[in-house]
């Protein structure tokens, strides 16, 4: 009962929906994350906290591979969000096929058109319970096409309504 109540409260709280990708040695792979905050900006970099599943296959890759670039989607992306999550079968063999991405300089893929993408080293990263909290060293930002973010809230895919104008739903698949 516990949980069931947690995720309902959790529901209750907007996250800005992001695709984190990696390539390397482990190779390349990529999952939707919402659970991502800022940490600091001071210091020697920025830093970026992302928590993955450890069931996610991809988290292995990040891990190993030592890199990643934390994409921020969009309004109009959320295709790019369902096929991270694994929501479109058309994509299952390669989910990449769902859009154009350009390298970063760690090598890790970047998305075309995302609002931001923070490309990252992997400055830590403990296993918590069944996720795997990963701090992220932020190397580069790219700033990338103007427009509002997609959100998560409420167990579904939110717009801001042109720029923080208001709320509204979208259909989530």
């Amino acid at each position: 009962m516990l949980r069931e109540a947690f995720l309902d409260a959790m529901s209750l709280t907007a996250a800005t929906v992001t695709v984190v990708t990696t390539d390397g040695p482990a190779g390349r792979a990529g999952v939707t994350v919402s659970a991502m905050t800022p940490v600091a900006a001071d210091g020697d970099s920025p830093t970026i906290l992302v928590c993955i599943n450890a069931a996610s296959r991809s988290v292995q890759s990040i891990l190993e591979n030592g890199r990643f670039c934390l994409n921020i989607l969009r309004e109009d992306q959320q295709a790019v969000a369902d096929a991270f999550a694994g929501r479109l079968p058309e994509f299952s063999e390669d989910k990449f096929a769902c859009a154009h991405w350009l390298d970063t300089p760690t090598g890790s893929p970047r998305l075309k058109g995302a609002l931001a993408a923070l490309d990252c080293h992997v400055g830590s990263a403990h296993r918590q319970d069944t996720h795997h909290v990963i701090f992220g060293s932020v190397g580069t930002i790219t700033r990338g096409a103007h427009g509002d973010p997609l959100v998560h809230c409420n167990r579904a895919y939110r717009t801001l309504g042109g720029h923080g104008a208001g709320i509204a739903r979208r259909k989530a698949s």
